[in-house]
């Protein structure tokens, strides 16, 4: 069992059972009995970390989303193109869902909690997280605009696209296994949807001039596959997720 005495072990591991916890079961369906068992900690310890479920929650969904902001700010604050720094952005944003499988349905859930007028951590993540990365990507494709390298789309619109083609595949996953009739989360799948989703969106919002448009694996691989951050919280759940 954890202890005080390892606190930085023992809080990550309360924030990984927590986010797969969370994740399955939403935050009313959520036992912290399991979250514990889970973490390998007795529940004095979980709520010596954390006052009750809701502030688990809270730190649960700081945690997944600073990890995405950390991910994909490493790549909009470089010196790249619009073309390049486009697709990194989105490669950057594949990655973290890709080696973060919970990430998708806690956002699913938190977006239908605060449809529903329940959320109590929805502007907080509007403000912190949803806003700024918004803002950067808007920039960015005004920018490819601007330089004639983008066709005229709106951002308002443009940008849910790309999440969405993203989002999707994971959270349809079991769905499509069924439809298609393989996994598609066995990693060579993953690597085949990364690059389709690449080329998609350039085909989508690249202009057709000499070179412009190609296919997203004509970049540095470092460029279009930028390391991925991995929140304490969520680590890759790959396995579990080819087994459902």
């Amino acid at each position: 069992m954890g202890t005080r005495g390892q606190p930085e072990e023992s809080r990550a591991a309360i924030l990984q059972a927590a986010a797969q916890e969370f994740a399955e079961n939403g935050i009313a369906g959520a036992r912290t009995d399991a979250i514990a068992n889970a973490a390998k900690v007795n529940k004095a310890l979980l709520y010596y970390y954390f006052q009750d479920k809701e502030t688990l929650y809270s730190a649960v969904l700081d945690d997944a989303f600073s990890g995405l902001k950390t991910s994909v700010f490493r790549v909009l604050d470089s010196e790249l193109g619009p073309r390049e720094k486009l697709l990194a952005y989105v490669g950057a944003y594949f990655d973290f869902v890709a080696a973060n499988h919970v990430y998708p349905k806690l956002m699913q859930r938190e977006m239908m909690r605060a449809r529903e007028g329940k959320s109590e951590h929805i502007d907080k993540l509007i403000k912190n997280y949803f806003q700024p990365i918004f803002g950067r990507v808007s920039e960015l494709i005004r920018e490819g605009i601007e330089a004639g390298e983008f066709r005229s789309v709106d951002p308002a619109h443009f940008i849910p696209s790309m999440i969405s083609i993203v989002i999707f595949y994971f959270n349809g996953a079991l769905v499509m296994r069924k439809i298609l009739g393989f996994d598609p989360l066995a990693p060579e799948r993953v690597a085949e949807r990364r690059v389709a989703v690449l080329d998609f969106i350039s085909a989508a919002l690249f202009k057709a001039e000499s070179g412009a448009a190609k296919k997203a694996d004509h970049l540095d691989a470092d460029i279009v596959r930028p390391k991925v951050v991995r929140s304490k919280a969520i680590r890759s759940i790959s396995a579990q997720g080819a087994r459902r």
